[in-house]
């Protein structure tokens, strides 16, 4: 008996050395690959920030929850949690910075100090010293950088979670960007995953309100594609293919000669980030015309082609002016797209049009249809829209967004945070990046002052009516039916296009109404 523990006892031992050996070696003997100590720096954040809870939020009752110096004190406590959240992220990096990043663009769901605090990581996640990315390009391109570039800037154009991208020139004198992954990514990537799946068990049993497995769940299951960037090369080719049509949509070119799984070289572009106010002004662009593009290419690729760029932060739209005098945007970064079916587009379809409609029995069919249960489709409907249940039933395309609202929307959004998680588990799958990109979109549009545009409203709306149209016309079982469904549809893209163009001339905007239609 006692050999056989003593044999279990130093097999388990052994085992975790020789583990920690492989993982130290793959990430070249970085310390932070270690996953005990990513995992205890991990649970040893977790456990500061319930003690930072306990200590200044819950060490006395508070009956009054208006109560201006709970309010107060309760803001201060998210701050400080968030902030050291926030700091781990940095500090384990990778997936951490992926899932604060998610964390960052969930306004609807989460407290304004975690969300503000998160936020910085769109844009100004860790970077790494150029030593450790040229290792990553002599390894998977077989060649020294300075074989391959004639320059290359050390300091980077942007650092995200699983990469950074540096400008530099290739022999012949072509400017690139060259992605570069971090080297650390894929060793931890797994052990990353595991630990976050640990951790939100432990933080779920500790607050039952807290269920986030559906965040973690679509980590794990998007992580590997984003991890190989020919994929992300290959999506950039299909979209700039799927939308050659828009003369204003630029895509960079990918160097296939250069790039492997960890290094993307693409062609350099330059602008500015889509919510640079200061530098559209002082390219004298027009807000609205940016966010008309970027709501017209998001609608064609939810409602119609089915194929998502699901990331599309700050970071990864640029705006600038041609020498023309025309706006162009730039869309970066296509690791992760959403590829719905056409039966969720449908029902999708539907429910938007249900929403503008103001037409509660639909909106109930079609988020149910889209795995919403019970009574939940309410609130479902103010997650798609991002906006209250008073201004959903009055009619988004005719309240408009304002700071009473976006008030109104965080602190009804408190108080509903357990049914919200409720549905993020249990909504279609495909649900959940349409919705992020919803957030982000939303977010751009509100930095740019352009959410109450009534062509966001028309473009959605023909998408949509296109969108069911094709459905309709494809299921139709015969000639006579497929012409119906082609006449209801035309029919109702006309009768849109003539009450939008009516709401133009009211509002003293008719050249831009007809720029939409034509």
């Amino acid at each position: 008996m006692w050999p056989t523990r003593r044999l279990i006892k130093y097999g388990l031992v052994g085992g975790s050395l020789l583990g920690t050996a492989v993982s130290l070696h793959a990430n070249d003997y970085d310390i932070n690959s270690i996953g005990i100590v990513r995992l205890g720096r991990a649970g040893m954040t977790v456990f500061d920030i319930a003690v930072t809870y306990k200590t200044n939020l819950y060490k006395r009752e508070w009956p009054d929850k208006k109560d201006p110096e709970y309010v107060k004190l309760k803001s201060e406590t998210h701050r400080l949690a968030a902030e050291k959240l926030l700091n781990l992220c940095r500090t384990n990096r990778g997936v951490y910075i992926k899932v604060g990043q998610h964390i960052g663009a969930l306004e609807y769901l989460l407290p304004y100090e975690y969300v503000n605090t998160m936020k910085i990581l769109h844009s100004n996640a860790p970077q790494n010293p150029i030593e450790d990315l040229y290792k990553v390009i002599r390894q998977d391109l077989k060649k020294d950088p300075e074989e391959i570039f004639s320059s290359f800037d050390p300091e980077p154009l942007g650092t995200a979670s699983l990469a950074q991208v540096h400008r530099a020139t290739l022999k012949d004198g072509t400017e690139v960007a060259v992605k570069v992954q971090h080297p650390y990514v894929r060793g931890n990537s797994l052990v990353d995953i595991k630990t976050m799946e640990l951790l939100v068990k432990l933080v779920t049993w500790t607050f039952p309100d807290f269920k986030f497995q559906w965040l973690v769940k679509e980590t794990k299951r998007n992580l590997p594609i984003e991890m190989d960037f020919e994929n992300e090369g290959h999506n950039a080719e299909k979209v700039a293919e799927m939308f050659k049509d828009y003369a204003w949509l630029k895509i960079p070119k990918i160097y296939w000669d250069y790039t492997t799984s960890r290094v993307l070289v693409m062609e350099y572009v330059k602008g500015g980030q889509v919510n640079d106010l200061e530098y559209i002004q002082q390219q004298k662009l027009d807000p609205y015309d940016i966010a008309n593009k970027i709501g017209q290419l998001y609608a064609n690729m939810i409602f119609l082609r089915g194929f998502v760029h699901s990331d599309p932060h700050p970071g990864n739209i640029l705006v600038r002016r041609t020498p023309k005098g025309a706006t162009e945007v730039i869309l970066l970064d296509h690791g992760l797209y959403a590829d719905l079916t056409e039966k969720f587009r449908y029902e999708y379809s539907k429910l938007w049009l249900s929403i503008l409609k103001v037409d509660q029995a639909g909106m109930k069919q079609h988020a149910q249809a889209l795995g919403v249960q019970g009574s939940m489709w309410g609130l479902f409907a103010c997650m798609v829209t991002g906006r209250p249940w008073n201004s959903v039933i009055s009619g988004i395309d005719k309240v408009k967004q304002d700071e009473q609202e976006k008030e109104m929307m965080q602190t009804e959004g408190k108080l509903v945070i357990p049914h919200i998680s409720d549905v993020l588990e249990k909504v279609d799958r495909q649900m959940l990046l349409v919705l992020k990109t919803n957030d982000l979109i939303r977010g751009i549009e509100t930095t740019l002052k352009t959410q109450n545009r009534k062509t966001a409203f028309w473009v959605m709306t023909k998408c949509c009516v296109k969108s069911v149209g094709n459905r309709e016309y494809m299921q139709a079982p015969d000639p006579w039916r497929k012409l119906s469904s082609c006449l209801r549809e035309n029919w109702a893209i006309l009768k849109l296009n003539l009450y939008y163009l009516y709401q133009g001339i009211v509002s003293l905007s008719l050249l831009s109404a007809l720029k939409m239609i034509f």
